[in-house]
């Protein structure tokens, strides 16, 4: 028969292995919307395979618990420090999963080590979050008070006879190892040839459960210390990779300076600003006006997509033409010291004057440092604008309010030599979501947090322009205004994995006619270095990564690249393309924005060929390229 000490070890797992099965109801139901798709059976199937991630996530939490539990001793005093000890690292788990209830409707993901890479930064927010997340406490105390309640202690009676000589300890030998080696299999997962990943989860219908099957501890623990990229070997060899890649580069001659327009670009990347938000792609119902009438001066592209759920990933995409296809951030990995040539770097060598600007502290996403990293000249921070956080314009939690600071950056762009290249990235339509208090009532407040703030936003546009106008280079500008991610969501058509990354792109000069373009093709923030160099006429031979296209590049109809529940995805004109966590390929039928619970069940085998070779390229030279630092070894 099993001692005392293995079988209130076996209660009190149990017992963590019951409350993750709540951790896990709380956060379906929190964003029931994003699994709305799918069946009460595949949702059950789900939670099944859940506890298999489960198992894995509360033995790595729990180690230390596990060997305090098999120390031979049932003293009062003992067991209440092994409950310490269980209650304090199982408060943590429950924090994570309980935090993740509502980040997941941020990030799309369940959280990883970002908490620690963004450290800086949740430090200076941590008393908003607390305040607008308040409510997460309930749970909390319910939950730690269920552990506490239900945790098993050993009555009085059960105190066993000390081990003596060698064969009394036979019995705990022998369990000890049991348990070790239960939990070694538990960790990995099983007796599989590689040890459980994240990616596991995404295998099942609809992939997008696999974020119900896991669970926040399992997935901060994995993603804890540095964790390479893994190498993929879909083709033999560079030379074998290269037709499927589907590489094009913008049509300009080499040293050819005659076809230059020495235009001044801006980039406009605002915060938040989902295409879910606007009116002229809904019908005329959203929060931007200023927006909606811009865009329709300007080139406006229909199908365009992020290529990453968070702010952290955009840069790399809009500076670099590097799309976020790996779980970490580029900017936070051990690749930021990889070969890479920004649009800062690429201008620069053309004459441009290039800078980036960010009204919050100073470092915040390491958005500094890889500014330096794309070759951008000049960071402007918090530190830098007039009276940092102790300016009346600071909202008191991120940095300063886009009407003032797009005031500024008008006014900074008139101090720099033309030509210049500048990027702003505003900041108020991120969470918490404020409005000054100014303006309290002036935007429709909408349904969610953010319609109000992003009316807000909308009209700090608005001022912009009427600022630039007055303003001698105005007129000799290429203003392009696109988003870093999209965030909260109301509309059903939305709620879905392309429509978590739906987000609008507008190309405007206020005097120059742009060169045609196909607006209906399908377009990425990856596209952005490609679309700058070619409008410019600036020649980058060896320069350009091979993901993104020019929007003018009419030999083409786009695509768009990103990664989602373990999945790859790549979306053109006629199909998405799926590339699972086990290396299937799906199709499914493209419609803007919508993507449909199932994929095709007789897609076309060409298409399935054609579309499965360009995705399994773009992974590859992707994945391998940053393990290597060969991205540009192959032009």
């Amino acid at each position: 028969m099993p001692s005392v000490f293995f079988r209130l070890l076996l209660r009190r797992f149990a017992l963590l292995l019951g409350l993750y099965v709540l951790l896990r109801l709380g956060f379906y139901l929190a964003n029931y919307a994003v699994f709305q798709e799918a069946s009460a059976g595949e949702v059950l199937l789900a939670f099944w395979h859940g506890f298999r991630f489960d198992i894995s996530g509360l033995l790595l939490l729990n180690v230390p618990f596990l060997l305090l539990s098999l120390v031979p001793n049932l003293g009062q005093r003992w067991q209440a420090f092994v409950r310490g000890v269980y209650l304090t690292l199982n408060a943590i788990g429950i924090s994570l999963n309980l935090i993740d209830t509502q980040y997941f409707k941020f990030i799309g993901r369940r959280t990883s080590n970002e908490l620690f890479t963004i450290t800086d930064d949740i430090q200076r927010q941590a008393g908003q979050l607390a305040g607008h997340y308040w409510f997460l406490l309930i749970p909390f105390v319910v939950l730690f008070g269920l552990l506490w309640y239900c945790y098993p202690m050993p009555s009085p009676a059960a105190v066993p006879a000390r081990p003596t000589g060698p064969r009394g300890w036979i019995r705990p030998g022998l369990e000890f190892i049991l348990v070790a080696g239960l939990t070694v299999l538990g960790i990995r997962g099983g007796l599989q040839l590689k040890p459980l990943r994240t990616g596991h989860a995404f295998v099942q219908t609809p992939p997008i459960l696999g974020h119900v099957a896991l669970n926040s501890t399992f997935t901060f623990l994995k993603s804890l210390g540095y964790q390479p990229a893994e190498r993929r070997q879909y083709f033999a060899s560079a030379a074998a990779l290269q037709p499927a890649l589907a590489r094009r580069a913008p049509a300009i001659p080499p040293h050819d300076t005659t076809s230059r327009r020495r235009d001044n670009v801006v980039i406009l990347l605002v915060e938040s600003f989902a295409s879910e938000y606007n009116g002229i792609e809904n019908g005329g119902q959203g929060y931007t006006p200023f927006f909606d009438s811009l865009a329709t001066k300007g080139l406006f592209f229909r199908n365009h997509y992020a290529n990453g759920r968070r702010s952290i990933e955009s840069l790399p995409a809009v500076l670099a033409g590097l799309p976020s296809l790996m779980e970490s951030s580029f900017i936070t990995s051990n690749f930021q010291t990889d070969e890479l040539h920004g649009l800062g770097e690429l201008l620069g060598r053309a004459g441009y004057t290039t800078s980036v600007f960010h009204g919050a502290q100073n470092g915040t996403m390491g958005f500094n440092t890889f500014a330096g990293i794309a070759g951008m000249q000049q960071y402007y921070g918090l530190n830098e604008y007039p009276g940092g956080a102790q300016s009346p314009d600071f909202d008191g939690h991120w940095g300063i309010f886009d009407e003032p600071y797009l005031q500024y950056f008008a006014r900074q762009l008139g101090q720099q030599p033309q030509p210049f290249f500048s990027l702003v990235f505003t900041l108020t339509s991120h969470e918490p979501f404020p409005v000054p208090a100014q303006y309290q009532g002036r935007f429709a407040p909408g349904e969610l947090p953010i319609h109000a703030s992003i009316g807000y936003t909308d009209f700090a546009l608005r001022q912009f322009f009427k600022a630039a106008a007055r303003q001698p280079w105005y007129q000799n500008t290429l203003f392009i205004l696109l988003a870093d991610h999209t965030s909260q969501t109301l509309r059903p058509d939305y709620q879905n994995t392309l429509g978590s990354y739906k987000t609008p792109l507008l190309l405007f000069h206020p005097v120059r006619q742009l060169p045609s373009a196909n607006v209906e093709r399908i377009t990425q923030q990856a596209d952005l270095p490609a679309t700058v160099l070619d409008y410019l006429g600036v020649s980058a031979p060896g320069k350009l990564l091979p993901f993104g296209y020019s929007v003018f590049d009419a030999g083409t109809t786009g695509r768009a690249l990103f990664l989602s529940g373990g999945s790859y995805f790549l979306v053109h004109q006629d199909f998405v393309t799926e590339l699972t966590a086990d290396n299937q390929v799906r199709l499914y039928s493209y419609r803007t924005h919508q993507l449909p619970a199932a994929p095709l069940s007789n897609p076309d085998p060409q298409k399935v060929l054609q579309y499965g070779n360009e995705l399994k390229a773009c992974v590859q030279f992707f994945l391998n390229g940053l393990a290597d630092n060969s991205l540009y070894k192959h032009q």
